[in-house]
């Protein structure tokens, strides 16, 4: 591992800073603190923290010593001087003589001692950082020493590697306690570089930020350049189908397997992320997988994001996805069984109180495929499958040096029930959508593009399809959330199915779909070219099929429901002169979604229609209007106006309309029509 450190761009951020009128300290501080956090290797998704001891005038003028340390809620990689709050010293330092301090006293101390009170918590390990004497402190989970500190005898073999430079601590709990037996193992050897933390990760100091660093980046170098002189772990393989199942298909089968089904309400779906590399296949295929897969984290800070262990699968055979399936929902099962077996055993050694997490697995491990991380949010999967990517090269090497061992499971729930350690996940409130997938066809298109902004402002995960790269890449430029934009051509069924596998792969499945794509043609339907009728009907009734039968083969893999909105139009309904070849497979696609209502309601699909009218978009252009408006002797504006409200209807109007069918868990068969009021138009 070589170190990043420039003095060119050292010099650069202070000058920045100063600017803004940050100090030095600080300024070094936080680039540093960078320089750690864009390294997987060594701190990933929140980990580590970093501090530096400075002066700062508090509210009343008086020069103070002060703590400045990483805020929760901050990522090293991208941290600013608002993420390393102040915190007064001297205090801080005086808890150091009580024999005790509750976790809940700590975290008001901590906010009392605040510089600023609108400042964010200081970090869990702000104690630990105080009562070292050294002005710079970095910490961090690096792997390599992970690998070789997650051993049983993981102590004398980093004390072998590292001799007098490091202080070794054995696993003791974060918080005050951590603090105090850390501190004094410094005192104990005052010459040392840093503290190794048995089965935790590792700290450095120094009397400067690149000092601290630069000992973090030679510590973690020295433990790379040991774990290079042993022959790398092979784990054997075991033996695979020959014909293994897709990723697509398994997808839905993992991401419905592990959502929580109340008996009346909403699933609790996850999103899933997929990963697969050389490394990750030799990990999963192994035949001793579940030995070493399952013996836990490779430090607790992950326990909150991936559980304490993953989901093993059995290998997904081509052709017998159902059997599949059943397995994965007899393996699903016990993994909850033993979860909560775990729970309890541990909740009552800790003297009872605790409410039990979720028992669904965050990791799930497929041999023959790769792993899938699972998440309430795209975010979130991600962050798990990263963890799970960590925590294999980790293994890999600590098999490699040894026998990969973790802490005990009752040390391991201590972490993960530990108050301060869940607030670091957040209790915001989810979006109506959240943990949902949504397609759009016909996406880059006014409404297309309404749609998915108001589906994405509500939290689902967009999967846009298009012919049209160029506005699709533009789309991604104004939504919030995750976002999958697809080149789709959707009267081609191939081209459908490959999306709906790009959907599977990317986030696990679907939830809903907007069948939306649609275009249209003028002319006396008695004087049409069969040709272009035919070419009508392919986009206006069998794309919407091709997309729905997709959707209802993923949304029967999940098992979680799901619902099905077609776009269709006033023209269903209420035929315009010259529109016949638009409004015959309009009419048609209208009793599609009623057929789907019908044959897959007891599935908890629901098949809702859109029915909009005289909506500014690529169909209805200017001159269309004006063609329209002339057809009816009328102008363009009364044309747009002409409805009961008198009010001219917009793309956003019918977006609506369809979050409004998509929230509304006991409607199927709807028809619900946008167009402003039109007596010719209405249904009942």
């Amino acid at each position: 591992m070589d170190s990043l450190w420039s003095a060119a761009d050292a010099a650069s951020q202070v000058e920045f800073y100063a600017e803004q009128g940050i100090g030095k300290d600080l300024a070094l501080r936080t680039y540093t603190s960078r320089l750690l956090g864009k390294d997987p290797q060594l701190v990933m998704h929140g980990g580590g923290n970093t501090s530096v001891k400075t002066q700062m005038r508090r509210f009343d003028g008086v020069l103070v010593d002060v703590l400045c340390v990483k805020g929760s809620g901050w990522d090293l990689a991208t941290i600013e001087p608002a993420g390393l709050p102040a915190v007064e010293l001297a205090p801080l330092q005086l808890l150091r003589d009580r024999e005790r301090l509750s976790d809940e006293d700590m975290v008001r101390f901590l906010r009392l001692s605040l510089l600023d009170p609108d400042a964010p918590n200081p970090s869990v390990e702000t104690l630990l950082h105080a009562y070292l004497p050294h002005k710079v402190v970095d910490h961090a989970h690096a792997l390599a020493v992970l690998a070789i500190s997650d051993q049983p005898d993981g102590e004398e073999r980093c004390a072998d590697l590292y001799g007098d430079r490091f202080a070794i601590v054995p696993w003791v709990m974060p918080g005050f306690e951590l603090s105090k037996v850390t501190a004094a193992a410094v005192d104990a050897n005052p010459d040392v570089e840093g503290v190794i933390l048995h089965k935790h990760g590792i700290f450095t100091f120094g009397d400067t930020a690149q000092q601290s660093y630069e000992r973090m980046i030679a510590a973690v170098d020295d433990a790379e350049k040991f774990i290079a002189t042993k022959p790398r772990k092979i784990f054997n393989a075991t033996v695979l189908p020959d014909q293994l199942a897709s990723v697509a298909d398994v997808a839905p089968i993992i991401r419905g397997t592990c959502a929580e089904k109340p008996a009346n309400g909403i699933p609790k779906r996850q999103i899933a992320d997929f990963r697969s590399s050389n490394s990750i296949r030799a990990f999963v295929d192994g035949e001793s997988l579940v030995g070493y897969a399952t013996r836990g984290v490779v430090t607790p800070d992950h326990v909150i994001r991936t559980k304490q262990k993953p989901l093993i699968v059995p290998p997904p055979v081509r052709g017998e996805l159902d059997h599949f399936t059943t397995r994965v929902i007899e393996s699903v099962g016990r993994f909850r069984a033993q979860y909560e077996a775990y729970f309890e055993v541990n909740n009552k050694l800790t003297g009872g109180g605790k409410t039990p997490l979720d028992s669904m697995p965050r990791v799930v491990l497929v041999p023959g495929i790769g792993l899938f991380g699972l998440g309430k949010s795209a975010k979130d999967a991600a962050v798990a499958a990263d963890l799970a990517e960590a925590t294999i090269e980790t293994i890999t090497m600590a098999e490699s040096v040894g026998a990969f061992d973790v802490i005990s499971d009752a040390e391991l729930f201590e972490m993960e029930y530990w108050s301060l350690e869940q607030a670091k996940l957040g209790k915001t409130q989810e979006l109506p959508l959240a943990r949902q997938i949504a397609m759009v066809t016909g996406a880059a298109g006014a409404i297309g593009a309404a749609i998915c902004d108001e589906f994405s402002n509500a939290g689902a995960a967009i999967v846009a399809l298009d012919s049209n790269v160029e506005k699709l890449a533009a789309l991604e430029t104004v939504l919030r959330g995750p976002y999958l934009p697809i080149r789709c051509d959707v009267t081609n069924t191939d081209e459908v199915r490959h999306a709906f596998d790009r959907a599977c792969e990317t986030f696990g499945g679907l939830d809903i779909l907007v069948s939306n794509a649609g275009a249209a043609w003028q002319g006396p339907i008695g004087e049409f070219d069969d040709n272009i009728l035919r070419e009508s009907f392919e986009l206006n009734f069998f794309a919407h099929q091709s997309v729905a039968k997709n959707a209802v083969r993923v949304m029967r893999a999940q098992d979680t429901g799901g619902v099905l909105l077609f776009n269709a139009s006033k023209q269903a309904i209420n035929p315009g002169v010259d529109f016949g070849a638009y409004g015959l497979p309009k009419a048609a696609t209208l009793f599609l979604a009623r057929q789907y209502a019908l044959e897959y309601g007891h599935l908890n699909i629901r098949s809702n229609v859109v029915n909009a009218d005289r909506i500014r978009s690529g169909l209805l252009t200017d001159s269309f209007i004006e063609s329209r408006a002339r057809m009816r002797d009328t102008t363009k504006e009364d044309y747009m106006h002409g409805n009961l409200l008198g009010v001219e209807v917009e793309a956003t109007d019918v977006a609506k309309a369809f979050l409004h069918q998509a929230l509304q868990l006991k409607t199927t068969g709807d028809v619900t029509t946008v167009d402003g009021g039109n007596i010719a138009a209405v249904l009942r």
